[in-house]
């Protein structure tokens, strides 16, 4: 382990998550911008991935392990284990080729928050918009919504269910506080609450 590895923190690190919340820190992320109409783009990602680019709005695709988020017609991220950042790079460079596009390391951007039990559904509806319904929202399938006023990409990973929110560091502390209240108290915390000495 290098030096800078050993003192790695997540941005949630030593957070007191109750049961049905966690962190999932240090996932492997790649923002991949590309032609999804280029028959020669298509066919080199779900060679180099191993699966095709969802082409389908809000869906995800993959083998478990690596999976493509649907962020816009022309615009995916793909998510895979901690330490798979330049493998994953790698794959998605050969996926695009000579052709126009991007693709970005954007790993350290987000960390990944986990929410699953019988409430978990009822506390994001607290503080998210999307209908989450199993008619409207099911495995498979992500969204770039808010929740409590923090920009999210939420995914629903399992029926049970269970639901991975994707959330920029700098919010994942207030994110995971909401989160906490939501599913202990029943009653979360207004997003950006007024301080109770009523100094602006």
């Amino acid at each position: 382990m290098t030096g800078s590895a050993a003192v790695r923190r997540s941005p949630l690190h030593g957070f007191g998550f109750p049961e049905g919340l966690r962190e999932v820190p240090f996932l492997a992320q790649i923002n991949v911008r590309a032609n999804p109409q280029d028959a020669r783009v298509s066919a080199r990602f779900a060679a180099a991935l191993g699966f095709a680019l969802p082409t389908v709005p809000n869906t995800v695709r993959g083998d478990g392990d690596v999976y493509a988020l649907w962020l816009g017609p022309d615009e995916w991220l793909v998510v895979g284990p901690p330490g798979a950042e330049a493998a994953l790079e790698a794959s998605a460079r050969a996926g695009l080729g000579d052709t126009v596009g991007s693709v970005v390391d954007v790993s350290a951007n987000r960390t990944a928050i986990e929410l699953w039990g019988q409430e978990a559904r009822a506390a994001l509806e607290t503080g998210c918009a999307i209908d989450l319904h199993p008619r409207a929202f099911g495995p498979g399938q992500c969204v770039q919504t808010l929740v409590a006023r923090a920009g999210v990409i939420l995914q629903q990973l399992t029926e049970e269910p269970r639901y991975r929110l994707l959330v920029r560091s700098s919010f994942a502390a207030y994110l995971a506080a909401w989160l906490c209240d939501a599913l202990i108290a029943g009653q979360p915390r207004a997003a950006f609450p007024s301080r109770a000495d009523g100094q602006q």
